[in-house]
């Protein structure tokens, strides 16, 4: 009997969708905000958005007792460090290819998750991870990946962004259950915020700021209460309820996402390579949630 849809597989569902059309909203942002600048703002907003919504259900936003250098840890990996390499390394590789080396996380977070004993990796989790990334690499190989001299720096920051997602994911798994997802999601971003704005302090000077249109402020805002706020929070609570290499699975679904809103937004019909990619994502997902 096929296993029952769980309240955590609607969330990480959502997740999914939010992160798929956040490549879209993103694009149309960077047209008039540069992208550290983009990202500077976007972190401090919801820094702001968050403390504010934590003191209002929890009463405080202080560190919970002997959390306090984890939580920095893993907002300076986690949110300086990953945003600052992904944003570069997109600068500097295709979009095809940087989908490819992210989808490569949950492998990274299963291997990291088995060589640290920090959860139990089944045969079953780790053979829907491969399907699932499998199914991403069909998908994205089909829409033009490919490793060459012109994008082989990019390519290695994306992929150093991805290791930091990992190591995110499997020290979110170490705080264990007493911290609300909320706390954490609030104080990592609180955490990770300065070194961002620190990096785009030099590009800041040069921004347009009266050349920012309603399309530049509304892809803002989507990513940074959509695909930030929201999905970071829903990210934390999976990990936290599922285990690390169960939630990251999902991270394969994102391409597949990405060029389904790019087809009625972008005329981008799927082709039959994509088809089978897509298969077998929603095989290795299927596979991975059974227990």
């Amino acid at each position: 009997m096929a296993p029952r849809v769980t309240r955590n597989d609607l969330a990480m569902s959502a997740v999914v969708l939010l992160w798929g059309a956040n490549f879209t909203a993103i694009r149309v942002a960077l047209d008039e905000i540069p992208p550290l600048t983009f990202t500077a703002i976007r972190f401090t907003l919801a820094s702001v958005a968050l403390w504010g919504l934590l003191r209002l259900r929890e009463g405080s936003a202080g560190f919970p007792p002997g959390t306090g250098w984890r939580m920095v840890w893993l907002g300076v990996v986690g949110n300086t460090a990953y945003q600052t390499l992904f944003v570069a390394g997109l600068a500097r590789t295709t979009v095809a290819n940087a989908s490819l080396l992210l989808a490569t996380s949950p492998v990274m977070v299963a291997l990291g998750a088995g060589l640290l004993r920090v959860e139990r990796v089944s045969r079953q989790v780790a053979a829907g991870i491969a399907l699932a990334f499998a199914g991403a690499s069909v998908i994205l190989l089909g829409r033009g990946a490919a490793i060459g001299r012109e994008t082989i720096l990019g390519d290695l920051l994306v992929w150093g962004a991805a290791a930091c997602w990992a190591a995110y994911t499997l020290g979110l798994r170490k705080l264990g259950r007493d911290v609300s997802p909320l706390r954490v999601t609030t104080l990592t971003t609180i955490t990770g915020t300065p070194g961002l704005v620190l990096a785009a302090l030099p590009e800041w000077d040069g921004v347009a700021w009266a050349g920012i249109g309603a399309a530049g402020w509304l892809g803002l805002g989507y990513s940074t209460v959509l695909a930030l706020i929201l999905a970071y929070f829903l990210w934390n609570e999976s990990v936290r309820q599922v285990g690390g290499s169960r939630t990251a699975v999902y991270v394969c679904a994102v391409p597949l996402v990405a060029m389904l809103i790019a087809w009625p937004t972008l005329g981008e019909a799927p082709t039959g390579l994509a088809l089978l990619g897509a298969s077998l994502i929603v095989g290795g997902l299927l596979l991975a949630r059974r227990t």
